[in-house]
């Protein structure tokens, strides 16, 4: 029966899941959708599907629910730790720019959260899991966008001075609508404004197709890119973020939350996702490690199909 069970999690919940980013990827290398389908659909998740899900889920749940001390402190902690690891990593290989660091830092340490993180949770856990999941994102979205690209502009824009590198961080944040959906979605949330309902319903249908086109858009996304070199840091990478983090989590999170609760499993679910594409989008707009970062995307979201799964059947989902 546990061995049935176990199967059934992997079909029922990871099956589909990595079903939905081969069928996306299928329809890339057959050509069925081109390089225009994959800016206008990644266009249409980051601008329209997630934002709005993220503030309608966060305009009807108390602020409270959502930033929860522990689980900030926990996952904080465990994304900070593979962050630092990732640029120490890069300069023991021989990359000592701080650009590159902090690059190879991005890697080991941002999941997929937003993207591949929340549908999955939602599928795994239902709606119960999805202020925590907002929590995990905020916490990377801060480490990453904010430490991370202000130790690239301190390389790459060096004499511009501190004040102004982390101005152009704050910008970068600022801008980006996942970010900025979830803080106004907390806004709404605080001051206690109701949503109307015909609101409420757009925010549902619209908010609905995040997880499907999401998960097609990665799909999407790994078809039109091929691994050449920068093998040796992207493996690095990609081992730090499918095996260290997620056991790192394993021994930090239990000194905060609890993993048998649905916030400890979704925070620990999320440690396991393979690097985000965003990894490479910021070396493509440094040109900084971009075959390095893009192959460690391709590589951790190929591998994430068995370790992923694997985690799935061990929190015995079904």
């Amino acid at each position: 029966m546990k061995y049935e069970s176990r199967v059934r999690a992997i079909l029922d919940v990871a099956l589909p899941i990595f079903g939905l980013i081969l069928t996306g990827y299928l329809a890339g290398r057959w050509r069925i959708l081109g390089r225009e389908a994959t800016s206008a659909l990644n266009a249409f998740v980051s601008y329209f599907a997630l934002p709005v899900l993220f503030f309608g889920t966060l305009a009807r749940t108390p602020v409270r629910a959502v930033l929860d001390p522990a689980l900030l402190a926990g996952f904080g902690a465990v994304v900070v730790a593979t962050f630092v690891l990732g640029m120490a990593a890069t300069r023991l290989m021989g990359r000592r720019g701080l650009a590159a660091m902090s690059l190879q830092g991005i890697a080991a340490s941002w999941g997929n959260v937003g993207y591949m993180g929340v549908p999955l949770c939602l599928a795994a856990f239902g709606e119960d899991s999805l202020p925590p999941a907002m929590l995990t994102v905020i916490v990377t979205a801060v480490v990453a966008m904010v430490i991370g690209v202000m130790l690239i502009e301190l390389e790459v824009a060096a004499g511009h001075g501190p004040l102004r590198t982390f101005l152009r961080a704050a910008f970068n944040v600022a801008r980006n609508p996942l970010p900025l959906s979830i803080a106004l979605g907390m806004v709404v949330s605080a001051v206690g404004l109701p949503v109307p309902t015909p609101v409420e319903k757009w925010i549902d249908l619209l908010g609905a197709a995040a997880g499907p086109c999401a998960l097609f858009a990665i799909g999407l996304f790994l078809s039109d890119k091929s691994i050449r070199s920068g093998l040796a840091e992207a493996g690095t990478a990609t081992a730090i973020k499918l095996l260290v983090q997620p056991a790192l989590a394993w021994l930090v999170l239990p000194l905060f939350v609890d993993l048998k609760g649905i916030p400890g499993q979704v925070a620990l679910l999320m440690a396991a996702l393979p690097t985000a594409a965003n990894a490479f989008v910021l070396a493509k707009q440094f040109d900084v490690s971009v075959e390095q970062n893009t192959a460690a995307v391709l590589l951790s979201t190929a591998f994430s199909v068995v370790t992923v799964s694997a985690l799935l059947v061990m929190l015995r989902i079904s």
